[in-house]
């Protein structure tokens, strides 16, 4: 079950692709500074999830206003998420949950991803959104066991509204 609303948010060391090479994300360093998306999505190159992460980087300016930073995370590897950044033009910073020990530690993870078309692998995360805020608290929490389903973004902006 995904964590809930007033939890302290796990902190996780998660690897990106920056400019200069391999780069490590630590949230409790990013709290701080405003709150946080956390988008999960299951895999890189679906479908769903590239018109999720394309859908949200046309409108990081409006995040931005609403004082947050987003995070996209997925299991694959860093080099693959790149690859894919930009391939589909994807422009938020997404993490690299390899192990999918952050999946596991907000709940999220699904214990066989799509069986039904013999995709048995187990740890992929639901398709989930988080907002942390500035003290490292959970605000927002969705988690939806159905991958085509896209998190509430207006929720999430109205959200994030009201935190400032």
């Amino acid at each position: 079950m995904a964590l809930s609303v007033g939890t302290q948010a796990p902190d996780f060391e998660l690897t990106t692709l920056g400019k200069n090479g391999p780069e490590v994300i630590k949230l409790s360093e990013k709290t701080g500074e405003g709150n946080i998306v956390l988008l999960f999505a299951p895999m890189a190159f679906a479908g769903v999830c590239t018109q999720e992460f394309c859908s949200v980087t046309g409108e990081l300016s409006e995040y931005s206003d609403l004082n947050a930073t987003v995070f996209g995370i997925s299991g694959d590897n860093p080099f693959a998420q790149a690859n894919w950044a930009e391939k589909e033009g994807i422009g938020i910073t997404l993490l690299s949950d390899y192990e999918h020990t952050v999946a596991e530690d907000y709940g999220i993870a699904y214990d066989a991803f799509l069986p039904e078309k013999n995709l048995h692998m187990g740890g992929v995360p639901k398709r989930s959104a988080f907002i942390v805020d500035k003290d490292g608290v959970i605000q927002y929490s969705e988690s939806n066991d159905n991958p085509g389903q896209l998190p509430n973004f207006d929720a999430i902006k109205a959200k994030l509204g009201e935190l400032g």
